[in-house]
């Protein structure tokens, strides 16, 4: 998690006070929480995958 962190330093408030508009603030949340929304789509899916296999044998 802390690797996630170091990549990703970007200074959000930096950008939200440079938007053109209030949309442009919607976009900056959603672009910096599809990374982790991803990630834990990604892993749960292994789990449920690797718990189904499990449940087979």
């Amino acid at each position: 998690m802390v690797v996630a962190t170091i990549l990703q330093e970007v200074n959000i408030e930096e950008k939200i006070n440079n938007a053109p508009d209030s949309s442009y603030e919607i976009g900056v949340f959603i672009g910096s929480m599809l990374p982790f929304v991803i990630l834990a789509i990604i892993a749960y899916a292994i789990y449920y995958y690797n718990k189904k296999r499990v449940n087979k044998e």
